[in-house]
C-alpha cells in the first residue's frame, strides 16, 4: 500500500507538471489529454490493486467478491472502451492521453524497482 501512495502521490507531481508544460505546445487539449490519461492509468492501478488485495485478503473483499471478479475480468476493457469513446468525441488528444498512462507506468515500475532492491 506504501509503494501505491508514493506512485500516486508522485504522479499527480509528474501530470500536473506534464500537463503545464505541455500548456505552451500549440496542440489543442494536450494537457487536459495528459490528466485524463494519468487520471485513468491511476484509477487502473487502483482496481489492480483492489483485486490483488481480494485475492490475497478475502477478509478484504467480503461482500464484493461478484464486482471483485466483474472488474478484475473487464478492467482493461472498459479502459479501452473510455479511451475510444473520448476518441471518438474528440474530447481528448491521444498523444496527450499516452503521455499520462506513460507517465503512471513508468513510476510503477521504478518503484517496483526500488521495493525489489530494496532502495
Amino acid at each position: 500500500m506504501q509503494m501505491i501512495k508514493r506512485v500516486n502521490r508522485r504522479a499527480v507531481v509528474l501530470i500536473a507538471l506534464a500537463a503545464a508544460v505541455s500548456a505552451f505546445f500549440d496542440w489543442k487539449m494536450l494537457p487536459a489529454s495528459i490528466i485524463v490519461g494519468g487520471v485513468l492509468a491511476l484509477a487502473n492501478l487502483r482496481g489492480i490493486h483492489w483485486g490483488v488485495r481480494g485475492i490475497i485478503d478475502p477478509e478484504a473483499a467480503r461482500g464484493a467478491t461478484g464486482r471483485l471478479i466483474f472488474f478484475s475480468m473487464f478492467r482493461l476493457l472498459i479502459l479501452i472502451i473510455i479511451i475510444a469513446l473520448l476518441l471518438y468525441l474528440k474530447l481528448v488528444n491521444i498523444f496527450g492521453v499516452l503521455t499520462g498512462l506513460t507517465i503512471v507506468f513508468i513510476l510503477i515500475m521504478l518503484e517496483g524497482l526500488k521495493e525489489a532492491k530494496g532502495w
